[in-house]
């Protein structure tokens, strides 16, 4: 029997939508996915990322609410509390989550800051240059 379709053994660098799931929630992903890991947690748009995955859950939770009979004024007052306080939670922790994230994947934590390091490695230099009468090494991270 032919098969029309060739099999490939070369090792896929993104999720599916499955891998996605359980990755943005609990899993590790495969060693050949790491690249992808480390742009998704340390990447551009990575916060932002990280507080919608942590919004879908609670936003899961809160839709049954609005079908409260009630006033829509009770439904909102009941709802956005907790939407907020989770949001907040969300954003104020996405840090730390996120180094934990990498660090469970085996990354180096501190890429967490890399972007922001890029970034202001100018006010670094000159921090360095005007505060502790040196240049800082290039690559030192601030």
């Amino acid at each position: 029997m032919v098969h029309d379709r060739e099999v490939t053994t070369a090792q896929r660098t993104e999720p599916n939508v499955w891998e996605y799931v359980k990755y943005a929630y609990w899993a590790r992903l495969p060693e050949s996915m790491l690249g992808w890991v480390t742009n998704d947690l340390a990447g551009p748009g990575a916060s932002v990322r990280m507080v919608v995955r942590w919004a879908v859950p609670c936003v899961i939770v809160l839709i049954p609410m609005l079908f409260v009979p009630a006033d829509w004024g009770v439904r909102i007052t009941m709802t956005m509390p907790i939407l907020l306080a989770y949001l907040f939670f969300s954003i104020a922790l996405n840090r730390v989550y996120r180094r934990h994230r990498l660090v469970q994947h085996g990354l180096d934590p501190d890429l967490v800051n890399k972007l922001e390091r890029e970034k202001n490695s100018d006010l670094y230099d000159e921090y360095h240059r005007k505060y502790r009468g040196e240049r800082r090494r290039p690559g030192a991270s601030g």
